[in-house]
């Protein structure tokens, strides 16, 4: 039979499969310590692409590499036949590769799905257990037996530290530690046994009831706020989820806990109260997704240290053995390492004292370190020295490294995805791969920072309602407020139908009309730059609650469209919906001749071109030719120029758009003319725009920021809470603050608020 795989490159596999294994894995355990915390503060896709393919790969090439450990020794019928390959040396690496299916402490589990697999990594670690063990008793006796067991005792405590880690992230496990112990109350058998025992004996006696004292009222939260320091929101972030932590597994919580909470957050400002709710999250992703609830603790401080002590031994009795060895001084039936082997062996050595040094560091300069320490000054120091570390980075890496989320919150508009269309082939290709949605995240997907002022105005609208909800009934209504709250307490009382819909169609009926509002052309504006010269000035309010409308609204459809999981619970048929409406928009504007009708798009070039030869693009050509003399800065301008006039294009292609919509008569209800097979909302969103062009432009947009705060509190609180814990991997959701910044404001129904124990007492008159 012919061999298709040449022999030389079969032999090239054989000599060389083992140390390419072994280094592979070494370098896969680097990538991960080194990507995997930054997944919490950057969620782009190539650095998820990097760690979710490093997280799959590091178990299995170290499982294939001890099996290939395992059948060297196996097949060798001669122990001193080469000088390329020893038993001693295979039976060394083999602890090292159960070291690496231990982890990093950076992470344990890619997703809230991998800790419910903790069952497998036991069993796995069993079985590699008995696969190194099988290895090392092969090579018996060995000069390395000492190096080797402290590197196997090494091995077998970090893969029990990932079990361990995995089995308390299981979502059924962290609800079962935290469920308090079962309370029966009062013993109501026995008060109403006496009760009767007394009627019997015709003793006069009655039940006196007092309710458990502990409900504060609206002027406990009437405080004068108070600036905290970061340490201060370090240990308020580590108190509060303790508390809180039992939201990912919708547990209750009682009133007195939300007096305090409240009370606590009624006194910050919003940078201190965002900087209390950034650690609380950070607790929350380190409890299901690294060790360091297991490293973090006496017995975790002691296996630490006998791993770096067994670790260095390791490496000092390899040394001593190599010098001995190939210095001169060997036994004549033992042949010298070859020195590649022994160049790999240091590399794991090293590695994994240098990979271990690195989890020690971050470790004790951890927010887990600083909330255990008692001593201030410890704590001062440790936070100032982390500090020092961080401000090394040069440029924004420095502050991604101190952050603890990517403070982004992606958008995705309706109008601009009509617009830029695709070729169907490209769309078909990708959908057989199961890629579309990649690729639409990819080309259709913007992202904006969280800015300040956007918090602040969250935050105090949140604390206005708060306020209000002094019981759980109020709380209650005020989480069940999609819009309609704002529109009645703002006399709109003509926009509340749209409202009282289903939540996914009035986010799209929003989030459409919000566009057209947006992208409305008048006679004072004619597009985006004009906006912000001084000939046309406009109100600072006005301006700002525009740009939080735009924001919020791109950002829900991009929640609704793009991680559909996450609104599950709230989105109904909002995919449907979406693409029955885009469907419905491509229809107009092909009709409108805004977008091409036919099989092949327009050239983004061909536009450039078409702009370039215009009036307006001849003069802004001359006017930009005149700053410039040097034709080395001809190419930097061309670049800007074209970037410029692209964007200036796609928005002038928006705002024709959005006026076509406008011009449409809608004397008629759409559902009336199409019926409602279809699901679009396009020209309902054209009625309500209209409606909304009416207002006063000050109260328009205060009206439709506020409602949009509203849609986003009622998907904060009507999304699974496990789909948020899902969030803290991916670079954090401005959603899931809000989610547990209505939490700890007392907003929701996980507050028992009622009453506590009622103190019952039997009064005997005399």
């Amino acid at each position: 039979m012919t061999n298709i795989i040449p022999p030389k490159l079969k032999n090239l596999w054989d000599e060389w499969n083992l140390r390419s294994s072994i280094l592979f894995s070494l370098f896969l355990q680097i990538l991960l310590i080194s990507f995997a915390p930054s997944r919490k503060r950057r969620g782009t896709t190539f650095i998820t692409l990097i760690i979710w393919s490093s997280y799959l790969l590091a178990d299995w090439v170290a499982a294939f590499a001890v099996g290939l450990i395992s059948n060297s020794l196996s097949n060798k019928t001669n122990k001193y036949e080469t000088t390329v390959q020893t038993e001693d040396v295979l039976a060394f690496w083999a602890p090292f590769l159960l070291l690496h299916l231990g982890g990093p402490d950076a992470i344990t589990a890619f997703s809230l799905e991998d800790n419910e697999l903790w069952i497998r990594h036991l069993f796995s670690l069993l079985i590699q257990l008995v696969a190194v063990g099988y290895v090392i008793i092969q090579s018996l006796p060995s000069d390395l037996w000492i190096p080797t067991t402290l590197m196997l005792l090494v091995g077998i405590i970090k893969y029990a530290e990932r079990t361990r880690a995995l089995y308390l992230g299981c979502l059924g496990n962290f609800k079962a530690n935290m469920l308090p112990d079962a309370d029966a109350g009062p013993n109501y058998a026995q008060l109403m046994e006496e009760n009767s025992s007394k009627k019997i004996a015709h003793v006069p006696a009655e039940i006196k009831i007092e309710k458990e004292i502990g409900r504060g009222d609206a002027a406990d939260y009437e405080v004068e706020k108070q600036r905290i320091s970061e340490i201060e929101a370090v240990e308020g972030g580590f108190r509060y989820f303790n508390i809180f932590k039992g939201l990912i597994v919708d547990l209750m919580f009682t009133f007195n806990e939300r007096k305090e909470s409240r009370k606590y957050f009624f006194a910050r400002t919003t940078e201190d109260a965002f900087k209390v709710l950034e650690v609380e999250l950070n607790f929350m992703y380190d409890a299901l997704y690294t060790k360091m609830v297991v490293v973090n603790g006496r017995i975790g401080y002691i296996l630490r240290f006998v791993c770096s002590v067994c670790l260095v031994a390791a490496l000092e009795r390899f040394a001593a053995h190599h010098k001995h060895t190939n210095g001169g001084d060997h036994r004549p039936d033992r042949l010298k390492m070859h020195a590649f082997d022994v160049y790999v062996t240091y590399a794991l050595l090293i590695g994994a004292i240098g990979l271990d040094s690195i989890a020690i560091i971050k470790l004790i300069f951890s927010d887990w370190t600083i909330v255990r320490l008692k001593y201030p000054r410890a704590k001062k120091f440790i936070f100032q020295t982390r500090k020092k570390l961080t401000s090394w980075k040069i440029g924004g890496w420095s502050k991604a490294f101190g952050r603890r989320w990517s403070n982004k919150m992606s958008q995705h508009s309706l109008v601009r995805f009509c617009l830029k269309e695709r070729f169907k082939w490209i769309n078909a290709v990708a959908d057989c791969f199961g890629l579309l949605d990649i690729l639409d995240e990819i080309q259709y997907k913007g992202s904006t920072s969280v800015q300040d002022d956007l918090k602040t105005f969250i935050f105090e609208l949140l604390k206005e309602k708060a306020r209000k909800a002094e019981d759980s009934k109020t709380a209650r209504e005020i989480c069940a407020a999609r819009g309609d709250w704002v529109l009645l307490h703002s006399a709109c009382h003509s926009l509340t139908k749209f409202v009282d819909v289903e939540y996914d169609e009035s986010l799209l009926l929003w989030h459409i009309a919000t566009d057209l509002c947006f992208y409305k052309m008048d006679d004072k504006v004619q597009d985006l730059e004009v906006e912000s010269q001084p000939n046309h000035p406009k109100d600072p309010e006005v301006e700002t609650n525009r740009r939080f409308s735009k924001c919020l609204s791109d950002y829900m459809l991009y929640l609704l469209v793009m991680r559909p999981t996450m609104m599950s619970a709230v989105a109904g048929i909002g995919q449907i919906r979406f693409r029955d409406t885009c469907e419905e928009a491509k229809k107009f504007f092909r009709r409108k001749d805004i977008i091409p009708g036919g099989r092949f798009k327009e050239n983004p070039l061909l536009s450039w071109f078409k702009f370039f030869i215009s009036p307006r693009g001849r003069s802004e050509w001359k006017c930009s030719m005149s700053w410039f003399r040097n034709p080395s800065q001809i190419k930097t301008w061309l670049h800007k120029f074209y970037s410029k006039t692209r964007k200036r294009l796609e928005e002038e292609k928006i705002k024709r758009a959005c006026a076509e919509l406008l011009l449409i008569e809608t004397v008629v209800k759409p559902v009336e003319v199409k019926g409602d097979r279809s699901k679009s909302v396009l020209f309902d969103a054209c009625i309500l725009a209209k409606k909304l062009n009416e207002m006063d432009e000050r109260k328009r947009w205060k009206v439709m920021s506020e409602v949009w705060v509203e849609l986003l509190s009622y998907a904060a609180t009507h999304c699974r809470a496990n789909t948020h814990a899902q969030q803290f991997s991916k670079g954090g959701e401005l959603v899931s603050f809000v989610w547990l910044l209505m939490t700890q404001l007392g907003l929701g129904d996980q507050f028992r608020v009622e009453a506590g124990h009622a103190r019952a007492k039997l009064l005997v008159q005399k």
